[in-house]
């Protein structure tokens, strides 16, 4: 049977079993939902790229730890990781104020999103103008899968197969290479706001 008639959940119990295979099948099956909700909240596509990643590396995790039981309900499961991230990142960057209810709990649905100051997209628009240039300077295993995924548009089953290792190990230079740039725009900002 093809991977594409199973299930999420007869997929999951695969992975579980040692098809790590089977991950890619999730990912191609799930991506667009799960990145557009996140791009429709945080408007910035490396952002919703990063957290997208995120999500999924703390899914991979998860699994891997014998902690989902989500029965037949993986995708709802992987939107509210996603959606947890979402609300980490603006909370980091302090991007929407934390409304929460009588029992302490965050009122989601009223996050708004603060627009950016013209200073704040200026910033941004240099900083991506500068992007190019910071993926020459990482490492070439993390600049190989960067531009494989965002250029080339390959999947992380196809950049594996293509790199000869494990989907997990893709993942994993992708965070690596957006954790690097992430580091490097920060530097660059510090560069801009100071001189």
């Amino acid at each position: 049977m093809k991977l594409q008639q199973h299930s999420d959940q007869d997929l999951v119990r695969l992975y579980l079993s040692g098809e790590e295979s089977v991950i890619a099948e999730l990912l191609r099956r799930h991506k667009s939902k799960i990145y557009t909700s996140i791009y429709l909240l945080v408007k910035d596509h490396y952002l919703a790229e990063d957290i997208f990643q995120d999500a999924f590396i703390k899914v991979i995790n998860t699994l891997r730890s014998g902690r989902y039981n989500e029965e037949g309900k993986f995708l709802p499961w992987v939107m509210r990781i996603a959606h947890n991230l979402v609300i980490d990142s603006f909370r980091r960057e302090k991007r929407a104020p934390v409304i929460t209810s009588a029992d302490g709990t965050d009122v989601l649905n009223l996050i708004q999103i603060l627009e950016e100051s013209a200073e704040e997209r200026m910033l941004r628009e240099q900083t991506h103008a500068d992007l190019r240039t910071m993926i020459q300077l990482l490492p070439d295993e993390q600049k190989e899968v960067l531009i494989m995924r965002h250029y080339a548009d390959l999947s992380f089953k196809e950049i594996a197969d293509l790199t000869d290792v494990s989907i997990n190990t893709a993942l994993g230079r992708m965070r690596y290479a957006l954790s690097n740039l992430r580091k490097m725009m920060k530097v660059k900002e510090v560069t801009y706001k100071g001189g």
